[in-house]
Order: structure tokens, then C-alpha cells, then sequence
């Protein structure tokens, strides 16, 4: 893998929390709007631009597009958004419910995605990565990274270890969810030699998440690329753009949470109907009232008429394959296709998705207000699944993995230039 040192844009120390956002896509126009109200010093203003116009307009109007790069602007003239003079590398810690983990952020290589090294495991749609390439475009920048793993090596963690042992640049928790959020500079030129001879031998990393951030910002850069190119410019291949902004996990650190499913009808079916069904290819064992946890793969918790039941895929239900194995696939095969008649989980709307970070409570109270008919849980995915699904060149089902806690942007943004 090849990465390099970059001069980050971020905000001064003092500011940092009050800069700092969630990332684009886990909210809605409305909701950065409420995040935002009373500090303009919110990324939420560059990230979801469509909040600075009143009343609120398309979040893809081309307006909106340039309202970011005048807002990029502005937060580098009020001295909210400081270019670093040199180019570094930097350390990014995240802290939920006691468990810390320690990202690298770097500066990734395009090529290393186009050619396969940065490797995926979802699908992506057109219009979003459009969409953020749009957004890379206009603003000649990555404004918020994207999210990798990569298999531990003891010889980086120790390197990051005595990184952090140092004062923080930035340490605070947001308010929103109580997560704490620590960053570090790394400005010694021999320990960002040695960081990058070390990645360098690092043959793969995985898209934990933002596979569309991931697409657009690549696709922005070797469009760069390729301009200049036809434009008769000479490329090193050292220019910005041909690196795109990441942090970068070591994946024994990273927790994959459930991706659970809630559905407005049963089909057609009654609920006793529906549960004889089930037992065709499950075993059923009502657990009444209490919220079931699903203990293990191959086992789902069903909430439907208010009970909770747990279903255990019969053997021979799965098969042993890296996406056959999967419970998304079992419970998307055998029940929302099979019984439920939902074909295209990106598409239908009879199902919604629910992360696991709002907990199964969530999809009880879901069901209990009359909204949807049934709640499905899973239990989560691991780490070496995503990546053997990655290095088998598949791609897992839609709403399969659910990472916590999420990047906080605005805390370094990589210019193209």
C-alpha cells in the first residue's frame, strides 16, 4: 500500500469541537440543520450546504454544491479551518462505552483503489458517488475521510502507542452521544519515514466504511489525473490528487455492529401463519416478552404481536461459502424473499434498516406503534468475514455492517492541490 504525509486543513485546538460534525450521510437535511442551529462554525454548513438556505432547498440543486465551496472559503478566511504548514501524518482516536480504537490518517493512493489493493465489499450506487464527486470537485478537496481497516502489525502499533502517550492535539466528547475523540500530530520526519515503509508493506486494506466516499474520492483524482495527462502536464504521481484523505484501523481493534431489518407487513400472511412457515427451514422457540438477543451466527430474534422468538437456521438452510455463510443472506433468502415475497432489499419499501447502535428496542417500539408489522435481528458480522468476503472479490448483501463509532469530520480535510 502506498500512502504519504499531506498538510492537513483543520481547525485551531480550541475550536475543534465546535467545528467538528458527524459524517454527511448519517443524517438528514433537517437533522444538520437542528445540529447547526446557533454555530456557524459547523462543518454541517460545508458537508450539508443545503442547511444555509432558507426555506431549504434540494440538497443536489447546483446551488447548493457552490454554497460549499463558499463556506470552505470562508472557514479558512475566519481562521476556523488552519492549512499545516508541513506535511504530516496523524492519529485519531475514538472512545465508545470504554473501548478505544487508534486510526492513522493518511493520505491513501488513488491507484491503489482503481487497481484493487484498497478493497470493497458493498456495492456502490451511481447517483451518490455522483453526488460526492460533485462535492470533491467543487471544493478541490476530500472534506471528510473515509474509513479503512487493515491487518494488525505489532511494529505500527507500537509506533502509535507512543504517539498517543503524548498530549493530545485535540481531546474532547461530543455531546450527542457522549463518544470521546483524541487526535495527535505526527510531524518527526523519521517516524513518518518509518510509518510509510511499514504500510508500504501492508498488502491490502478494506473499506470498513464509506464505500462512496471511498468511489468519489478516487474517481475525482484520477480524473485529475487523466486531464492532465491530456493536457500534456508532466504527473509524477506525487501530485495531492492522486491521494485521497483515510483512517486507517488495525482490524483487531474495530467492533462491527448489527445491521437489523424492520417490515411493514407479513405478505398477505397472519402472524400464526406466517410462524408455521418459519418452522420450515427454523427452529422456533417463543421467549415471550423480554428483547432477545440473538447469541450466535445462524440465530435471528423475531419480534412480531408482541412476543420475541428465536429462530435457529436449520442445518442445511446455509452453506459454507464467505456470502452463504452470512446471516443477511439466510434471513434475506429464506425469509424476506421466500415468505415475505421483498426482492431487492435496496429498493423495496416495504423494509427499512436499523443500526445497531439504537439497540433492539428500537425495532420493538417500531412494531409496537403500529409502523411496521414484524423487526428481524441479526447477529453482526465479524471483521475476518468482511474481509474474506473483500479478498474473494464478492460483495456482501445490502445493510449488512454497522460501524460505531462513526468518523467525526471536520477534523482534517486533505486539498487537492
Amino acid at each position: 500500500m502506498r500512502i504519504k504525509p499531506f498538510r492537513g486543513i483543520r481547525p485551531p485546538r480550541e475550536l475543534a469541537k465546535q467545528v467538528s460534525s458527524r459524517p454527511y450521510d448519517v443524517l438528514n437535511s433537517e437533522e444538520a440543520l437542528r445540529e447547526a442551529d446557533g454555530n456557524s462554525m459547523s462543518l454541517y454548513h460545508i458537508i450539508k450546504p443545503e442547511i444555509n438556505f432558507e426555506p431549504m432547498i434540494d440538497e443536489h440543486d447546483p446551488r447548493v454544491y457552490e454554497k460549499a465551496v463558499e463556506q470552505f472559503k470562508l472557514f479558512r478566511e475566519k481562521g476556523w479551518l488552519v492549512q499545516d504548514e508541513q506535511e504530516k501524518y496523524y492519529v485519531y482516536a475514538q472512545t465508545m462505552n470504554g473501548r478505544t480504537q487508534y486510526g492513522l490518517v493518511v493520505a491513501a493512493w488513488v491507484d491503489d483503489y482503481m487497481e484493487g489493493r484498497i478493497k470493497k465489499h458493498e456495492l456502490t450506487r451511481r447517483d451518490k458517488e455522483e453526488d460526492r464527486m460533485k462535492h470533491v470537485r467543487v471544493n478541490n478537496a476530500n472534506i471528510e475521510p473515509v474509513f479503512f481497516a487493515y491487518p494488525h502489525r505489532a511494529d505500527l502499533d507500537a509506533i502509535i502507542a507512543r504517539v498517543t502517550s503524548r498530549e493530545p492535539e485535540y481531546n474532547f466528547i461530543s455531546d450527542l452521544d457522549g463518544f470521546g475523540h483524541t487526535f495527535w500530530v505526527i510531524d518527526d520526519a523519521a517516524t513518518i519515514a518509518t510509518i510509510t515503509r511499514i504500510v508500504g508493506d501492508i498488502p491490502a486494506m478494506y473499506i470498513a466504511d464509506g464505500h462512496h466516499r471511498s468511489a468519489a474520492a478516487a474517481l475525482v483524482g484520477n480524473e485529475k489525473k487523466q486531464q492532465a495527462l491530456a493536457q500534456g502536464k508532466p504527473v509524477t504521481g506525487d501530485e495531492e490528487f492522486n491521494f485521497f484523505l483515510a483512517v486507517c484501523f488495525p482490524d483487531n481493534q474495530l467492533h462491527v455492529m448489527d445491521y437489523n431489518r424492520v417490515v411493514r407487513d407479513l405478505n398477505g400472511l397472519t402472524p400464526d401463519e406466517f410462524l408455521h412457515k418459519l418452522e420450515a427451514n427454523f427452529i422456533v422457540e417463543d421467549k415471550g416478552t423480554d428483547i432477545y438477543h440473538p447469541e450466535a451466527l445462524h440465530t435471528f430474534g423475531l419480534y412480531l404481536g408482541k412476543h420475541w422468538y428465536k429462530l435457529t437456521a436449520k442445518p442445511g438452510t446455509y452453506t459454507d461459502d464467505p456470502i452463504g455463510v452470512l446471516d443477511v443472506t439466510v434471513s434475506s433468502n429464506l425469509i424476506l424473499d421466500q415468505l415475505l415475497g421483498i426482492k431487492d432489499l435496496r429498493s423495496d419499501k416495504r423494509i427499512d434498516f436499523v443500526g445497531g447502535i439504537r439497540g433492539l428496542k428500537a425495532l420493538q417500539d417500531r412494531v409496537d406503534s403500529g409502523e411496521m408489522q414484524l423487526a428481524l435481528a441479526l447477529y453482526p458480522v465479524t471483521m475476518q468475514q468482511i474481509i474474506d468476503i473483500a479478498d474473494s472479490g464478492n460483495i456482501m448483501p445490502p445493510k449488512t455492517t454497522w460501524f460505531e463509532p462513526k468518523l467525526r469530520s471536520g477534523l482534517i480535510i486533505h486539498e487537492l492541490v
